[in-house]
């Protein structure tokens, strides 16, 4: 695999009345094609910024961002968006809902091609029987389902994902996960998520970058994940190393994610307490 993603030196300043206030600062990352990347920090680190500045949702400041060869400049449709609330039309049904972004981006298709499209996400997440429900119909994670749908939908060069099970309930956040990585699975796209969730970057990541605290975060470790694809939820958290990366992870959030230039350590730390916890705003239960 090749670099296909690139954010260089990327900086968000917003301007204050006592100056101006340094969000995140030097941040570089590379992304393979069809590569799974999670960030996770503190809250407030930065990480949705990072992912609106690459959705073209939030201007850049400084540095730059590469997709496929071409640097981004603004919202396209190569980037689909999976948010925590997918933000539906409330008088379109899930069918709708997903046909406005395809007649938007695919109108040289036909329409039956592009109702063939609709049809086959919204089955494929398990909405085969609600495609005519409106969202006031649906579960909020039946609305989620239509949000993925809706994202994958597009065909994009590269999914981007906030926090989109973060609030859910845990067997329906499990659900989705299983049919999120499916989905990523059978299209090959390149995915950067934003998660608070230790348990979720580990199940589905390739690699997980732990961002620095602020003001000025940055990359502060990345954590390559190993674990065989497809993945089964039970197997990964039998793997004798699953509780290893576990506690990489949990370490720098408590220890170094406050340093203001951590480095990006190779080796893993000795494990302190596989049953420790760490409260706010990760979730580490055992799973």
């Amino acid at each position: 695999m090749s670099d296909y993603v690139e954010l260089f030196n990327l900086a968000k300043v917003y301007p204050t009345p006592t100056g101006p206030a340094v969000i995140v600062k030097d941040f570089n990352l590379r992304i393979q094609k069809g590569e799974f990347v999670t960030l996770i920090g503190h809250s407030g680190c930065g990480k949705s910024t990072v992912l609106s500045m690459v959705a073209g949702l939030n201007s850049i400041t400084d540095g730059g961002i590469i997709l496929a060869g071409r640097e981004l400049a603004g919202p396209g449709p190569d980037r689909g968006m999976v948010f925590q609330s997918p933000s539906l039309l409330p008088w379109l049904t899930a069918f709708e809902n997903v046909m406005l972004g395809i007649n938007q981006v695919l109108f040289t298709s036909p329409k039956h091609e592009r109702q063939r499209i609709a049809e086959y996400y919204l089955s494929v997440v398990g909405l085969a029987d609600a495609m005519d429900k409106r969202p006031a119909q649906l579960s909020q994670g039946m609305r989620q389902r239509v949000g993925i749908a809706r994202a994958f939908a597009l065909k994009p060069k590269m999914l981007l994902l906030d926090e989109p099970f973060g609030m859910l309930d845990s067997l329906t956040r499990y659900e989705l996960q299983a049919v999120l990585l499916d989905l990523w699975r059978r299209n090959s796209i390149t995915a950067l998520m934003v998660t608070h969730d230790v348990d979720e970057a580990l199940y589905l990541s390739d690699r997980v970058v732990c961002m620095t605290d602020g003001p000025e975060a940055e990359v502060g470790d990345i954590l390559p994940v190993t674990f065989e694809r497809p993945r089964d939820r039970k197997a990964v958290m039998e793997h004798p190393d699953y509780y290893g990366l576990r506690e990489h992870l949990i370490e720098f959030l408590e220890v170094r994610a406050h340093r203001r230039k951590a480095s990006h350590p190779d080796a893993l730390p000795q494990n302190k307490s596989n049953a420790k916890q760490y409260p706010g705003c990760l979730s580490t239960r055992h799973r």
